[in-house]
């Protein structure tokens, strides 16, 4: 899991250069000021120690993000397909040829469904024993990560009320230097302020986003889980596996 959250945190922070260079190009080619170049500007303008800050939690988070998303989208199975090849299997008497499906096939389901097929001699209360065992397991293997996600959309946030805190610090220290409460004493260090709250309440909302899809996600493959580990011990029965 390592590896991927390396390689995805890489290939996160490229595509931002090699995104940003190419905008940045093509905006000064054409003397333009389009969304990337205003946000470059801003970003700039926002204080680059905590806006550099906010940017790091974005790319971790979405590097996080991405490894959920490749890990759940692989785990996904076809679970309808995975019963009826079982339930062939079991037909026919061959309770090692049901296992073998189960074993080759990726994913949690038949993950579970294989543990549930090993403890077949033991008897239906032992299957059931052992499908709630390891789907436990499974279920902590798929939230896997997924604290990380949750810290970097807390952090997001405060790192830029943080910089609108220090923000606002600076500008009355402006004021105590000059002694005066002129607009333009005032006006940079409050521009700060607000600029490292949006870009930190920004971050929040895209890793937000990620978040929700991936417990989605990840509540769809448990609904998946559980129906095929109920009708599992039904296919068993029906087939004469418990004697």
């Amino acid at each position: 899991m390592r590896k991927i959250i390396l390689i995805c945190f890489l290939l996160t922070g490229i595509s931002f250069l090699g995104l940003g260079e190419l905008m940045a190009q093509a905006g000064d080619s054409a003397e333009s000021t389009g969304l990337f170049q205003v946000l470059k500007e801003k970003f700039i303008e926002g204080d680059w120690k905590f806006m550099s800050l906010v940017l790091v939690t974005l790319i971790l988070g979405l590097a996080f993000c991405i490894e959920r998303i490749i890990t759940l989208n692989i785990a996904t199975t076809n679970t309808s397909k995975l019963m009826s090849r079982i339930d062939g299997r079991l037909a026919d008497g061959d309770l090692d040829g049901a296992m073998e499906v189960a074993r080759s096939t990726s994913g949690p389901t038949a993950s579970v469904l294989y543990e549930g097929l090993r403890n077949a001699h033991n008897g239906p209360e032992a299957v059931e024993k052992a499908i709630v065992s390891y789907g436990s397991v499974q279920m902590g293997l798929l939230e896997k990560g997924l604290v990380w996600i949750s810290l970097f959309i807390a952090i997001a946030p405060m790192l830029g009320f943080m910089g609108t805190v220090i923000g606002m610090i600076q500008a009355f220290d402006m004021i105590e230097i000059v002694g005066d409460l002129s607009p333009s004493v005032v006006a940079g260090g409050i521009k700060v302020a607000l600029l490292t709250t949006v870009f930190g309440l920004i971050v929040a909302i895209i890793l937000q986003i990620f978040y929700n899809y991936i417990v989605s996600k990840i509540d769809g493959i448990v609904n998946k889980m559980e129906e095929s580990s109920i009708g599992l011990v039904d296919v068993m029965a029906r087939n004469g596996v418990f004697k």
